[in-house]
């Protein structure tokens, strides 16, 4: 149209030519803004759902993955890539694949048109372009090895973030502020001058850039000239083909910007995929055995019981596990049968393996094949999700959510609904677990009750608080087995002795593991087993036990000393 325009104004300008080609321009770029709009809204609007999708593979992902991958990983690493990484990788998808399609579509169109103008000069004034697509290449690479650079420390930066505000209590009570803020420091230097070479390479890129397509412009308008004053051209085919050449800018400039969000994403890709290619090591049989939902009591009818497909049998067959790693076994030939509502009790020195012999049941470590089994079914050939949700565990360091007390306590019943419909569990339910717990007094002492906010990591609660809030939890999920790994250390002797008269009825209605270093804790259970060095040493009650006099007496003793020189 330019040329059109130019060439007709040329012979004689007129107001209504003026007019016509002003309207004709003008409705060319109204038309071109409406698609450039329709077109962002879509390619970057894809963009977002991909990353939508993407954010929630990688999280779905992550929930597969087993406890030793996180022991392993650092939290901060993991934040880094699910959202810096994902970010670059929207940015790739998104704009960095829109403006790619848009510069080489109008550099095609431009060079077509530009070769019906004159071949000639096209060839010169593209002589530039190797030199562009070379040093594309040369400084892509640069600024793909520096940006995974980058990224790698900003890893290690959120890292230390994390660990320091989950570890701010410690900080302050070996004030080593300083220290922190120094270590900080240090790091967050290192990321600023891994920022600066990145930004080094880009400060020479796009100048450079810049000069090879005014090099480009230098030529068109020193040749082009010369063609219109030969007439070889006319003057208005000489305007259509200088601006043909200036569309050209954009696109060279462009692909700089284009070639670094995908070495970019391609660098975030590769960081999201290493994750995402984790086979978990810990994961449901080609075959698995799915026990069926069972029918829930209503919770303030207890201690009704009701029927399970899941009966609460435990049998360990000569278990013998090392953990991935280590140098000796943490078990050494375990063999021991638990009755359907039967409860033991592991007691032994620390180190001695009963946490480990807990953590096997949920399968947060796999044990040998054949050696753990739950209702005479192998734990490794249950439905991972199944076999979970007939437990309900209660670990040695408790965790709560930045949740109200309520929706803390009624946690696990969510996790147990296996068909999917409403579980939550009522208000009456919630207080009736954390009564029995001896929490609800605790909790009507808080501003809102059990709408009580608790805080990251229940922080606004005491170590004990958080024990009777992780147990409550536990008895509110119902399920016909119950772990207690050591979940009363963190009370007093009164208080325990309360918790587990509450408790003496629901472990009546379930098979119940529990783990603790106090014999008082442990007198009342059916069983009581000791562990030393990963070997079963003694089984029994405590009255044969103390009548053994073997290490359990000897153990007794020994608190029954400690707490007469506490009392002295």
């Amino acid at each position: 149209m330019l040329r059109l325009a130019v060439d007709d104004l040329y012979h004689g300008v007129t107001s209504l030519k003026l007019a016509r080609y002003a309207g004709i321009l003008f409705a060319i770029a109204v038309v071109g803004g409406v698609f450039k709009y329709l077109m962002r809204l879509g390619v970057i609007g894809i963009s977002r759902h991909i990353e939508y999708d993407l954010r929630n593979d990688l999280f779905a992902h992550l929930q597969t993955l087993p406890v030793q991958y996180y022991q392993a990983t650092p939290t901060g690493d993991l934040m880094s890539r699910a959202t810096n990484d994902l970010s670059a990788v929207r940015m790739m998808v998104g704009p960095g694949f829109m403006y790619l399609v848009n510069t080489v579509t109008v550099a095609v169109i431009s060079i077509a048109c530009m070769i019906a103008i004159s071949p000639r000069l096209t060839f010169y004034s593209l002589l530039p372009l190797p030199l562009v697509s070379l040093t594309a290449w040369i400084f892509g690479e640069r600024i793909h090895r520096r940006f995974e650079r980058i990224q790698a420390q900003f890893a290690v930066l959120s890292a230390r973030v994390q660990e320091s505000l989950s570890g701010v209590r410690v900080i302050r009570a070996f004030a080593r502020e300083a220290e922190e803020i120094e270590a900080f420091r240090d790091l967050n230097r290192e990321y600023l001058e891994r920022s600066e070479r990145l930004i080094r390479v880009w400060g020479i890129f796009y100048p450079l850039l810049a000069f090879l397509s005014g090099l480009a412009a230098l030529l068109a308008l020193d040749l082009g000239g010369r063609e219109v004053v030969r007439g070889h051209i006319s003057l208005g085919q000489f305007v259509a083909f200088t601006v043909y050449l200036a569309m050209l800018n954009w696109p060279v400039v462009a692909l700089g910007w284009v070639i670094s969000l995908f070495q970019r994403g391609m660098a975030s890709f590769r960081r999201l995929v290493e994750i995402l290619d984790v086979v978990p090591a810990i994961a449901s049989p080609p075959r698995p055995v799915r026990p069926e939902a069972w029918p829930r009591a209503p919770l303030e009818a207890w201690p009704v019981a009701h029927p399970r497909p899941i009966r609460g049998a435990i049998e360990f067959r000569d278990l013998t596990f090392t953990y991935p790693g280590a140098d000796r076994p943490a078990l050494r030939g375990i063999s021991l049968a638990i009755a359907p509502g039967q409860s033991v009790a592991l007691v032994g020195r620390t180190g001695s393996g009963k946490t480990t012999l807990l953590s096997l049941l949920p399968r947060l470590f796999d044990p040998p094949p054949r050696t753990v089994f739950v209702d005479g079914v192998d734990v490794r050939d249950f439905d991972l999700g199944a076999l979970r949700a007939a437990l309900a565990v209660v670990p040695q360091e408790t965790f709560l959510f930045s949740a109200t007390v309520a929706e803390n306590i009624a946690y696990g019943r969510r996790l147990t609904d296996l068909d999917g419909g409403a579980a939550d569990a009522s208000p009456e339910a919630v207080e009736r677990a954390a009564t029995i717990a001896r929490f609800t007094p605790d909790v009507r002492g808080f501003p809102d009750g059990f709408r009580t906010m608790v805080g990251e990591r229940g922080i606004t609660l005491s170590g004990g608080q958080r024990q009777r809030a992780a147990i409550a939890r536990a008895l509110l999920r119902d399920a016909p087995i119950l772990l207690l790994d050591d979940c009363l250390s963190s009370v007093d002797t009164h208080t325990e002795d309360a918790i587990l008269k509450g408790l003496a009825g629901e472990m009546r209605r379930r098979t119940t593991l529990l783990v603790s270093h106090r014999v008082s804790t442990v007198r009342e259970a059916d069983l009581i087993v000791v562990l030393d060095d990963g070997r079963i040493v003694e089984r029994g009650t405590h009255a044969s036990l103390l009548a053994l006099d073997g290490r359990y007496a000897e153990l007794h003793r020994q608190q029954r000393l400690e707490e007469e020189l506490e009392a002295s």
